[in-house]
């Protein structure tokens, strides 16, 4: 089981709902994923259309808890306004915390995230910050209240899997305790098992499910790549070693003189 902000969910995959070629396959694909917790922005459903209507409908009937973004905020300011909005949209005070930096890589700015992230939290916010593996950040996100980080595997939609497994390895090393989601840039389920045998909590991820040939079953496999990492982890693997080792015991073997 995992707690997060004295929430316990079963599922250590999270899910975007933006992109798929519609609600229903959407509403599939968490299905077959398992999903607890979904991502949604606030800038994408709150329009005046009946259609951000329908699509809240279809997240209720799932019945998943849901984790309210601030995706494409490049400033202090627009991140919290935003945070603080979706707070009255959807109902709770989980924010996955997103300033980003530029356009084409949407890294992180992590100097705004830090004061963002401490503005919200005392405010009541619980905050997931979306980040990068710099461990120095990581101390002051937890300094500023966060009891969760989410850090990159690689750029958003870049289907790049980890770029930094030793950054990553380190950031699970140097923070024993604290719940590490790796959050965006996986594309197919070995990058998520992957994360999983480093010894992460979970993966959020978007882009690999809702734009792949078949969502659902894409959904699926991701599902079950994390329960194998994670169960992998958890069985302790064998060290790699340099030279070869016999797997075949000698004994009974014939000896030629």
């Amino acid at each position: 089981m995992l707690t997060f902000y004295d929430t316990t969910v079963e599922s250590r995959l999270l899910l975007g709902t933006a992109l798929y070629p519609s609600p229903a396959i959407m509403a599939e694909a968490i299905r077959a994923g398992g999903s607890d917790i979904v991502t949604v922005s606030l800038r994408r459903e709150s329009g005046s259309s009946r259609s951000g209507q329908d699509f809240w409908s279809f997240i209720r009937d799932l019945g998943v808890k849901v984790l309210p973004n601030t995706a494409g905020c490049h400033s202090v300011k627009e991140a919290v306004t935003t945070a603080k909005m979706a707070r009255e949209v959807f109902g709770t005070s989980w924010i996955k915390l997103e300033v980003i930096n530029d356009a084409e890589t949407l890294a992180p700015d992590v100097v705004g995230l830090v004061e963002a992230a401490r503005i919200l939290c005392d405010d009541g916010f619980q905050v997931f910050p979306y980040c990068t593996e710099d461990l120095g950040i990581a101390e002051r996100l937890l300094a500023a209240g966060c009891k969760v980080l989410m850090p990159w595997g690689a750029p958003i939609g870049s289907a790049r899997g980890l770029n930094n497994v030793y950054g990553l390895r380190a950031m699970r090393a140097h923070f024993p305790e604290v719940p590490l989601v790796v959050d965006a840039g996986l594309g197919v389920p070995s990058h998520a098992a992957a994360a999983m045998e480093l010894g992460f909590d979970a993966v959020l991820l978007n882009t690999a499910v809702a734009k792949a040939g078949d969502p659902v079953r894409m959904a699926d496999a991701f599902g079950r790549a994390v329960a194998a990492g994670r169960l992998a982890r958890e069985a302790v693997a064998m060290e790699p070693r340099d030279m070869a080792a016999p797997s075949t015991p000698v004994l009974g073997k014939a000896f030629l003189e």
